[in-house]
């Protein structure tokens, strides 16, 4: 497991060129434990780790040849079959380093694809891996071997020199590309029209997102007593996850869990997150989900932000679009959660502080995602005779009762919080009845 280091200026022009989205703001640290544990979450057994610097990337190696010549050593030492370089790592690289070494060479990319691969459930995101699977084979097809460079024959007596495998190789593979493409096509109009279904109901969908490991999943759960599998380890949600979520006013929303992102996600990869990601943009409310006792939590949520921008999300709206949810405060010693307390009531825009393991502040939360779905709702008189025993039982079941109390004349007055979406239908129900709005 090699993380690579180098100076600043260095380290920003060799990530940029190699298609990542520029310096990050992690310690080489915090990135080197990302990538062990990115390791263990595919069931691999870590037995080095280093921090390896380069000042100058080699084209050939990455590194230089006396530090080749070291890493060899250490990995003839540990016996190992697999090297993984936290940094994206050029076919020639790594066909270079896997000679030198002896073992495979798998670069962030590589390994990131295949914990996807095993992650996905849905029939899209299968296909949106073996995509991105196979988008990444195609650039690392180099002559690293010698039947790569075999030709088949051309075409009648006097045909040229044929094809060789790698051409063939690249040739089947792009088929397969085409193909994939097709059926993510057909898949994508399928969910676009569970989407037009679910806008004919008028539920808000909240969105949950999140740097991976955040605790989304276990929020997710504690909120909706959902079953998703909620795992101390990197990408442990892959596919998107959607439960009805009942608010204290009475207002039914949708609480959609999505995938964990993660720093220098390469741009590839993003269409894997695709049918996770299109929720988001559809979303009525964020929320960012922060592991607010990492020691990385700032460069984190910069990474999340980084993600929602690409996608067109303005992550700074006035409006109240995001809600920021700062997650594990039981992992918190005393004085830094009264700390945390004091920033939170400090902010613009007030962060709600939850430990979903332990269940503290979720009520808030709730209230919290309530008021700012509530916004446009209106507060309402009505005026319920004995007899409409149905319509009371539609306004608890539809809307938030604020008060009610019963007149002389036996009628029940309750004032109502409605959403403004539900408005049309209480009204119908009203007209059924022969009633009318007191006010």
């Amino acid at each position: 497991m090699l993380q690579t280091t180098g100076s600043p200026g260095t380290a920003k022009r060799s990530r940029a060129g190699n298609g990542t989205r520029g310096a990050t703001l992690h310690s080489p640290q915090d990135r080197l434990a990302e990538a062990a544990g990115l390791a263990e979450a595919i069931g691999l057994e870590v037995r080095a780790k280093l921090i390896v610097p380069v000042a100058r990337p080699q084209p050939a190696t990455l590194f230089g040849s006396g530090k080749v010549e070291e890493l060899k050593q250490l990995v003839a030492e540990h016996e190992a079959g697999l090297v993984v370089i936290d940094h994206a790592v050029s076919p020639i690289q790594q066909r270079n380093l896997e000679r030198a070494w002896n073992a495979k060479v798998l670069d962030r990319t590589g390994l990131i694809l295949e914990i996807f691969g095993r992650r996905a459930r849905t029939r899209e995101g299968r296909l949106q891996v073996e995509l991105a699977h196979l988008t990444y084979q195609k650039s690392r097809l180099v002559r690293s071997w010698t039947h790569l460079e075999r030709q088949r024959g051309g075409y009648g007596f006097l045909g040229g020199p044929g094809e060789t495998q790698i051409e063939t190789d690249r040739r089947l593979i792009q088929e397969r590309i085409d193909a994939i493409r097709k059926e993510l096509d057909v898949v994508v109009r399928t969910r676009e029209l569970h989407r037009s279904g679910r806008r004919r109901v008028p539920y808000p969908l909240v969105a949950i997102v999140g740097y991976t490991n955040a605790g989304k999943s276990t929020l997710f759960n504690k909120l909706t007593g959902a079953g998703v599998v909620a795992m101390d380890q990197v990408f442990a949600t892959l596919d998107p996850t959607m439960r009805e979520l009942r608010l204290p006013s009475g207002r039914r929303v949708i609480l959609s869990d999505t995938v964990g992102f993660i720093s220098d996600l390469p741009t590839s990869l993003v269409a894997a997150f695709r049918a996770t990601l299109e929720e988001v943009i559809e979303a009525d409310l964020i929320l960012h989900v922060r592991d607010i006792s990492h020691p990385e939590t700032q460069a984190q949520r910069a990474d999340v932000e980084r993600v929602l921008r690409e996608l067109g999300i303005e992550v700074d709206r006035p409006d109240g679009l995001i809600l920021e949810v700062w997650n594990k405060i039981d992992l918190l010693p005393p004085e830094s959660l009264e700390e945390l307390q004091h920033a939170a009531e400090r902010a613009q825009q007030k962060p709600l502080l939850v430990s979903a393991v332990e269940e503290t502040g979720l009520d808030a939360l709730l209230e919290a995602i309530d008021a700012q779905l509530g916004r446009a709702d209106e507060v309402l008189t009505i005026a319920v005779p004995a007899t409409a025993g149905n319509l009371l039982a539609w306004l608890h079941e539809n809307a938030q009762v604020l008060a009610r109390e019963t007149a002389e004349t036996g009628q029940t007055i309750c004032q109502v919080r409605i959403a403004r979406a539900k408005k049309g239908r209480l009204f119908s129900r009203l007209r059924q009845n022969g009633l009318a709005v007191a006010s």
